[in-house]
């Protein structure tokens, strides 16, 4: 499961984890919020047994204050830290972390060199392709991070420039699988149990990072999971599923982060988790103004009951 940043909070990865996801990342986390004890920070990297195996994602621009902030993280001891070469945001790129140490190897070096002699666990790189396409360093990298210690690097195949527009070039990710011995996991465009399929078999990468594709879908893990062992493609989960598994999204999050902010920040979620069934439009008015739990259980429940019904009539 990706790093999802104002997505993959503990409930996100709980569910992940309930319906295979191998490994669970954080969200991306600032090392200078964890050194400043920043509580908003220090809260995204809190994660709990269940979530095992997991990688703390952290990004920043200076190696030794990356190190420092690896040093307090690793007092929670981890599986993993992750660090993030690749995130386009603008916020993020400006103070020179993310994406735009792809236009600076001398500074990833130092960065993974520095995090990975200061870390208790293994580190991992998560990159993109490059700044744009004319400067695709993905090999580069790769090979950086292996001779810096690195353990496993992750490759998303799109540029900075490109955001999450235009089609990720898996030709990357086989070009940096053919140049490095460390294992190379595979990210961009998977959003069903073929697509996962495909990209293991064109790129020989070592295993799939699954993103967007698990927005109201963490299905896509067993699914995938299960094609890929059996070559049986599981159906699609039934609307009672859909729903019953958002609520208990829910709760979790409720449970984590209050009802206030929780219910806020699932909004988006219950949409996902709807997306594509019958009426659907109509019910995001409602989950868009949701400010309860109960009222997420009677929305949900009300919808699922009147669809019943309609269909029993027809």
């Amino acid at each position: 499961m990706a790093p999802l940043a104002g997505i993959a909070d503990t409930s996100y990865r709980i569910i992940a984890k309930q319906f295979g996801a191998a490994l669970v990342y954080t969200e991306m986390i600032s090392a200078e919020g964890v050194l400043r004890g920043n509580i908003g920070t220090l809260r995204l990297f809190n994660f709990k047994l269940e979530e095992r195996p997991i990688g703390v994602q952290i990004f920043g621009s200076d190696p030794e204050r990356m190190a420092s902030a690896c040093q307090l993280i690793n007092k929670l001891k981890p599986d993993l830290i992750d660090l993030n070469f690749g995130c386009p945001v603008k916020k993020v790129v400006t103070k020179n972390g993310g994406a735009a140490l792809l236009k600076d190897l001398k500074l990833a070096e130092k960065i993974i060199l520095t995090v990975t002699k200061a870390s208790g666990v293994p580190v991992t790189v998560k990159i993109r392709s490059g700044w744009d396409q004319n400067n695709l360093v993905a090999v580069k990298v790769a090979k950086i991070a292996e001779d810096c210690g690195a353990s496993a690097i992750t490759v998303h195949p799109r540029t900075q420039e490109d955001g999450f527009s235009n089609k990720a070039d898996w030709n990357i990710i086989a070009g940096v699988k053919k140049e490095v011995n460390i294992p190379v996991i595979g990210s961009g465009d998977v959003f069903s149990p073929q697509d996962a399929e495909n990209m293991l078999d064109r790129t020989g990468c070592d295993a799939v990072m699954i993103g967007r594709g698990s927005l109201g879908n963490p299905w896509i893990f067993s699914r995938t999971n299960h094609f890929l062992k059996y070559g049986e493609l599981l159906p699609e989960p039934s609307l009672e599923e859909k729903i019953k598994t958002c609520l208990e999204h829910t709760e979790l999050s409720v449970k984590e982060k209050g009802e206030y902010a929780s219910i806020r920040s699932m909004r988006k979620h219950m949409v996902w988790y709807t997306k594509g069934i019958s009426h659907s439009k109509e019910l995001r008015g409602k989950l868009f103004v949701l400010e309860t739990l109960n009222e997420a259980k009677e929305t949900l429940h009300r919808y699922l009951l009147q669809l019943k019904k309609k269909y029993q009539t027809l």
